[in-house]
């Protein structure tokens, strides 16, 4: 039996299987347990098997390569936790990895989750560890009647919603970066700046997965088996340019939030040096002062005036007239 055509068999990954289904190829599916796709092969022309499966299971790595006939490296990589974005070819299966935005509640977003894909052109296998929405939206789709009709359709589908959800936590961080903008005159600077270091490493945990998507993506466009039709070729290029944007969008978002932590050292230091400014002035306008106070406060003999009742008042007098003097000249330098 070819690759294209080979049924499942063999040995069941305990505990594995998440949800099974076969695509009639009218954007419906039917469920399928693990003892029916055990001995499963396409009744019509078009029907494609999807199985989605956690990849911790203790006996996947031997149903890959006996049942489906992967490769060893291909394996390791199907069920690794090495899960940088990446695809390639093995024969007429595609494999992908690729990463979704962690919408599980309790965790961080940009935490993104790893999702890998085996494909070919009847059966579509789907990996992953931690709970991942998307391919529960893809099999509500089915149940519906609107899903993918191909293994083609199934797979370029899972790409644009893996991508799609990135759409509203990037608007979020750029609607972030909006407010503190706008409040970055009255906001504490403290709190502002720890705000603004938060986003700036929001950004870069989302492009750390995102830019080799974005080269994995290419890859699946250049590489292609036949299976995948034109049509399915232009999603991967719309989910192409689409990852592009949000990488823009991204960029736009660190740089804004770095423009801002910017804005707001260059007024903390602005503050700092009009303070220093105004104590430079007052200590130069006391300094003369202080001498001279300093100069007849030594208690030595032949002090002038010291039996005269009137000296203090000209001492005062005498201080007056340079302080008032000094004023005069820093006013004139345009000091203060």
């Amino acid at each position: 039996m070819t690759e294209g055509t080979r049924s499942v068999v063999d040995a069941e990954p305990t505990a594995g299987l998440i949800f099974g289904c076969v695509l009639d190829g009218k954007g419906g599916c039917r469920s399928i347990t693990w003892e029916a796709a055990r001995s499963w092969s396409p009744d019509r022309q078009g029907e494609v098997l999807w199985l989605h499966i956690d990849r911790t299971a203790p006996e996947l790595k031997s149903w890959l390569r006996d049942t489906l006939r992967v490769s060893d490296a291909t394996v390791d990589v199907l069920v690794s936790n090495e899960t940088r974005p990446r695809a390639f070819r093995e024969r007429e299966s595609l494999v992908t990895v690729l990463r979704g935005i962690n919408l599980n509640s309790g965790d961080e977003p940009m935490d993104m989750i790893a999702l890998q894909i085996w494909a070919n052109t009847d059966h579509v296998i789907t990996f992953r560890r931690r709970r991942l929405q998307t391919p529960r939206d893809v099999l509500t789709e089915l149940e519906s009647g609107i899903g993918p009709r191909t293994s083609g359709d199934l797979l370029t589908r899972l790409m644009e919603l893996l991508v799609q959800k990135m759409s509203q936590f990037i608007v979020d961080l750029n609607a972030r970066i909006d407010v503190m903008e706008d409040g970055s005159r009255t906001a504490d600077p403290e709190d502002l700046l720890s705000d603004i270091a938060d986003t700036r490493r929001n950004c870069l945990a989302l492009m750390r997965f995102m830019s080799p998507q974005y080269e994995a993506l290419l890859e699946v466009q250049r590489i292609g088996p036949d299976w995948l039709h034109e049509d399915n070729c232009e999603k991967v290029r719309e989910t192409v340019d689409r990852l592009r944007r949000y990488l823009d969008d991204l960029n736009v978002s660190k740089e804004s939030a770095l423009v801002l932590q910017d804005e707001l050292n260059n007024r903390a230091a602005n503050r700092m040096n009009q303070k220093m400014y105004m104590l430079a002035i007052v200590a130069a306008i006391f300094l003369p002062l202080s001498f001279l106070t300093g100069l007849l406060g030594i208690n030595v003999g032949g002090m002038p005036g010291v039996n005269s009742g009137l000296a203090f008042w000209i001492t005062v007098g005498l201080l007056i007239v340079v302080m008032s003097a000094q004023y005069m000249i820093f006013r004139r330098l345009k000091w203060i």
